[in-house]
């Protein structure tokens, strides 16, 4: 009987894991197809009209303009594009997809590990290829992005993953890319709910936090320049950021935290940084510009944090970062920021409405993210030898109006745009018709 109880334990548990699973991934491309007639936007500042896109392989092997580009018909499927757009597929920086699926639920959520100083823990390994949240990314184009830990000093060690895969290992495309840390803050708010003032007061522990993270990177360059006999995994992470293989990914906000994070960077020898968040960072873009510093950027959606900001401060900062000629990618943390990971073009028309034009805009999210991420040369952008990961939008993608995929391909691969989420809108959709 025992038995019996534990056997339909199993089967009770296999059929949750079968119903909530992610679709099958799509299988490898075994046919060349051609895009014919689309708006093809390079994701580099070009726009072709009436283009051809030749995909064999999973590579671009063609694409230009549709009268001067010689076509052969035979032994591959023409896809009609005309009147739609294609775009490369949209890039998630700064993401957190795959490491928690239900916030209530504890054993679903690996975002974070104890610790303060942990360079060592990989995000890839907890990567969720099953995730429902990561399904409902595609049907707005978001097809890439990087897996991002969260917490301590050193939050720990992220990688780039494309968004249809059967395991972390098939899902990623540059494993672990960078260290990420968060930069101590320089000013905190009082607790109101304590009866303290609820403004801003400076954090006495400052100095004192930035010496510990300077001693850590100390000791862990000259552990990875010594002979040592025993490992030390912390240090042994590092050595990446040291010899320029990974990147620096500092989440700092104010102007003086940006500005301590560069200096201590740049004194430590690391030559890749990138400020994440940098809510302050137009204040000081030709400190950043002048430093090769890149920004992944607040998202566009937000409040003013402060008293005397402007109230579109979020939403023109993009703008104003690109005019200073800083390289500007879009990310998406905070509240529900993995739901929400799937307005990443949307945030993106934001600052098309103001300043940017829709090609710097569509930059945001392709070739720059790409290009920070080290990962330009396959990814980013429409271009031969490139891979076809990419989709077909009725019209605009970076209006929630008109980005309405037809189809979508990772690595050409056709995907399905079947979700939990369009299952539901269709069945309810046909429900006034079924009630009398």
């Amino acid at each position: 009987m025992k038995n019996l109880h534990k056997l339909n334990r199993l089967l009770f548990l296999v059929c949750i894991s079968v119903g909530f699973a992610q679709q099958t991934p799509a299988p490898k491309q075994t046919k060349d197809f051609a895009i014919v007639g689309a708006t093809a936007h390079i994701g580099n500042g070009t726009v072709i009209e009436n283009s051809i896109i030749v995909v064999s392989n999973g590579k671009i092997i063609t694409i230009g303009p549709e009268a001067s580009t010689p076509l052969t018909r035979q032994a591959m499927d023409i896809i009609d594009g005309k009147g739609k757009d294609v775009y490369p597929g949209f890039i998630v920086a700064n993401g957190t997809l795959g490491l928690v699926e239900v916030d209530a639920v504890k054993a679903s959520d690996d975002l974070e590990e104890l610790g303060t100083f942990n360079p060592h823990i990989r995000s890839i390994i907890a990567y969720n290829t099953e995730s429902k949240v990561i399904e409902s990314m595609r049907p707005n184009g978001v097809l890439l992005g990087q897996v991002v830990p969260r917490g301590g000093r050193i939050s720990g060690t992220s990688s780039v993953v494309q968004y249809d895969a059967w395991n972390w290992e098939d899902a990623a495309i540059k494993m672990d890319d960078g260290i990420h840390i968060n930069w101590p803050n320089t000013f905190s708010r009082g607790r109101w709910w304590m009866g303290e003032d609820a403004g801003l007061k400076p954090n006495e522990n400052y100095s004192k936090q930035i010496k510990e993270l300077n001693d850590f990177f100390t000791e862990s360059k000259s552990y990875n320049n010594g002979d040592h006999t025993e490992r030390h995994l912390p240090y042994e992470a590092m050595s990446g950021i040291f010899d320029g293989s990974k990147h620096l990914y500092i989440n700092a906000d104010d102007e003086k935290g940006i500005t301590d994070a560069v200096n201590f960077a740049t004194s430590q020898g690391i030559s890749k940084i990138t400020i994440v968040g940098g809510y302050q960072a137009s204040n000081i873009a030709s400190f950043l510009k002048q430093n090769n510093v890149s920004v992944f950027l607040t998202r566009v959606h937000s409040r003013p944090e402060l008293e005397d900001d402007d109230y579109d401060y979020a939403y023109k900062q993009a703008k104003l970062l690109v005019d200073a000629g800083v390289l500007v990618a879009l990310e998406p943390s905070g509240q529900m920021e993995r739901m929400n990971s799937r307005n990443l073009p949307f945030y993106a028309g934001t600052t098309v409405a103001h300043g940017l034009t829709k090609a710097q805009a569509l930059q945001l999210i392709t070739q720059n993210p790409a290009k920070i991420m080290g990962i330009d040369a396959i990814y980013g952008t429409l271009e031969v030898g490139k891979s076809a990961t990419l989709f077909i939008s009725e019209g605009d993608a970076l209006d929630m109006r008109t980005n309405q995929l037809t189809h979508a391909f990772i690595d050409g691969r056709s995907l399905s745009l079947e979700t939990h989420q369009t299952k539901l809108w269709k069945r309810f959709s046909d429900k006034p018709s079924q009630i009398d």
